[in-house]
């Protein structure tokens, strides 16, 4: 009887743990969700950035080297995947600004769960990213770009699309951490912007020389717009490479292996702020 009560007092106080982890975790994300009506022009900013990428590389600057057939069906799903790469500097930018005004160490010395503002930075962002691809998506269908499969495999897409966001946001979190100040953001910024233009997002790598193409190839970038392109049905960047033909396979295990390398990275590094 004796050792019943205590699993039964043991399962209530793991739940109410949850339970208290749950609410905390839900507080931290209206928190960052009051921001965007806080701060509109960054939000409408934030979504209109990747639509006047895909309007200028579409109607100005042109391209689609080594791509067959149109080339809007190529670009499209090469710029959702860009524009959820480069989702990675507003994570920065805004858990940098956090530290910098001393709001996560607030929040440590309060009594609330400790992954809570973790929670709260990724559901957020998450969500922001979602209403991003949906209007990228709207945009895409106003300039002429279809998909041909089912309904299925647009889903699939877009789980590829979120789950590659969801492994940037956790390396940006990391990083965010480690630069500790916004400033910093800026030289990171140098860096993910040729890893991104460096994959088949925007030319097919059978346009470049053969050493550069096969980098692209193995882009997590590329593996994931591939694989998106072949779940819309448009067009792909060609090549029999390894890297081409499993596309699917790698737009899967690159995301799964940055986050188990990001993700207790940015739990550790959180922990030990205040230490």
């Amino acid at each position: 009887m004796s050792a019943t009560i205590h699993e039964v007092s043991t399962a209530h106080a793991t739940g109410s743990r949850l339970g208290w982890a749950a609410a905390d975790s839900w507080t931290m994300t209206r928190r960052e969700l009051a921001h965007w009506a806080r701060q509109p022009v960054q939000v409408v900013v934030g979504l209109v950035f990747p639509v006047m990428l895909l309007l200028m590389f579409g109607y100005l600057i042109g391209g689609g080297q080594g791509v067959d057939g149109d080339f809007k069906a190529y670009l499209v799903p090469g710029m959702l995947a860009l524009t959820m790469a480069f989702g990675l500097e507003a994570t920065m930018l805004a858990v940098t600004q956090d530290l910098g005004k001393g709001v996560i160490d607030r929040f440590r010395s309060m009594p609330m769960a400790s992954g809570a503002v973790l929670v709260g930075r990724s559901v957020a962002d998450m969500l922001q990213s979602a209403v991003g691809l949906a209007v990228m998506l709207a945009v895409g269908y106003a300039v002429g770009w279809r998909w041909h499969e089912g309904f299925g495999s647009f889903l699939g897409a877009v789980g590829l699309l979120l789950l590659l966001r969801f492994a940037m946001l956790w390396l940006g979190i990391f990083l965010a951490m480690v630069a500790g100040r916004p400033e910093l953001v800026q030289a990171v910024q140098i860096l993910v912007w040729p890893v991104g233009f460096l994959s088949n997002a925007l030319a097919s790598p059978a346009s470049m020389p053969s050493w550069l193409g096969a980098i692209v190839e193995w882009n997590p970038l590329s593996a994931t717009a591939t694989a998106v392109r072949d779940l819309f049905g448009n067009p792909g960047a060609g090549g029999d490479s390894w890297a081409a033909t499993h596309a699917g396979l790698l737009a899967v295990a690159w995301p799964v292996v940055l986050i188990a390398v990001f993700f207790p990275l940015a739990v550790n590094r959180f922990r030990g702020l205040s230490r």
